[in-house]
């Protein structure tokens, strides 16, 4: 029986922010961003920088590219590489912990990388649809503006962990970042399963574009469901594992899912853009003594590289 989206509690107190306000009143932005990280794991961010010129036109070619035909995209699925570029078809990704597969096919766009960069090993090269004439442009594109958008979050999450505002700019230099272009296809009556089951990210933060289709859900501390509704051309802003590891649990990575559609929406498709912002993959994540403490121990006394800690969570969700 289809899994329909449960009555949930609202998103009120998730921090509704401006971007703009980190250049105007960057502490102020800061301390707001960091509590609703602290709290929930997610905010909603406006005023981006992300133009919805380019938003457009990277919808478009990825809406152009998962209407073709099915043995057309099968071409660019590249298997035991845990779809870390081109294609994860329909059926293949499946949360932790889970049974059912979710709903859902998706592309992976990586960053480019010069030949023979140190990170090419980790980094593989991206592949294209040649189908889509402008697909290539787009998504380059669309990765750059998510790239300058999460640096300038990621400044304010240094400031509020009383770090200096750069901070990370040099453990996300030619990080493996990645976007990923989210089609869920319209849901029958008999689905065994949900459109993407619970699960936390396991990057540093995620930034989100296409989530005003309802669905998207987190768990908050009390173990209930609350539903994220954000306006057009918003962002939601989430904290990954590896960040929630860097900062000894203060900011958390929070459990969330994509709920199916009540009967009335389930012939529609469901299209999203998660950029899953990444450490490069040789950076050290070990926990920042300004968030130890007696009342808070270290929880991750061994440190481990982003690099290796993706591969044992890609392994967790079956994907590699």
């Amino acid at each position: 029986m289809i899994t329909e989206i449960e009555p949930t509690t609202t998103t009120d107190a998730i921090a509704s922010l401006s971007l703009t306000d980190s250049s105007t009143d960057p502490q102020r932005f800061a301390d707001a961003l960091g509590r609703s990280f602290e709290t929930y794991g997610f905010a909603v961010v406006r005023d981006h920088g992300i133009d919805a010129a380019i938003i457009a036109r990277a919808e478009t070619a990825a809406k152009a590219f998962f209407a073709l035909p099915e043995n057309v995209k099968r071409q660019y699925h590249i298997p035991g590489t845990g779809g870390a570029r081109g294609l994860t078809p329909f059926g293949i990704e499946t949360a932790k912990d889970a049974t059912a597969v979710d709903l859902k096919e998706f592309w992976h766009v990586g960053r480019e990388l010069v030949a023979g960069h140190p990170f090419s090993a980790q980094m593989p090269p991206n592949v294209w649809p040649v189908e889509v004439s402008d697909f290539r442009d787009a998504m380059l594109a669309i990765f750059a503006a998510f790239d300058a958008a999460g640096a300038r979050i990621l400044s304010a999450i240094a400031l509020y962990l009383k770090l200096d505002p750069d901070f990370f700019v040099d453990t996300v230099r030619d990080g493996n970042s990645v976007l990923r272009l989210l089609h869920y296809p319209p849901i029958g009556a008999d689905s065994p399963s949900i459109r993407a089951g619970a699960h936390e990210d396991i990057n540093t933060i995620t930034l989100l574009l296409g989530a005003e289709e309802a669905g998207l859900q987190l768990q908050k501390k009390d173990g209930d469901w609350m539903s994220v509704a954000i306006g057009a051309g918003e962002l939601v802003v989430n904290v990954g594992d590896m960040l929630q590891r860097l900062t000894n649990n203060v900011l958390r990575s929070t459990t969330h899912r994509v709920m199916n559609p009540p009967p009335e929406r389930r012939g529609v498709a469901r299209y999203s853009m998660p950029f899953f912002l990444h450490f490069r993959p040789d950076y050290m994540i070990r926990t920042l003594p300004g968030t130890i403490s007696a009342e808070r121990p270290d929880q991750y006394p061994e440190g481990i590289t982003a690099h290796d800690y993706l591969m044992q969570r890609l392994r967790e969700i079956k994907l590699i």
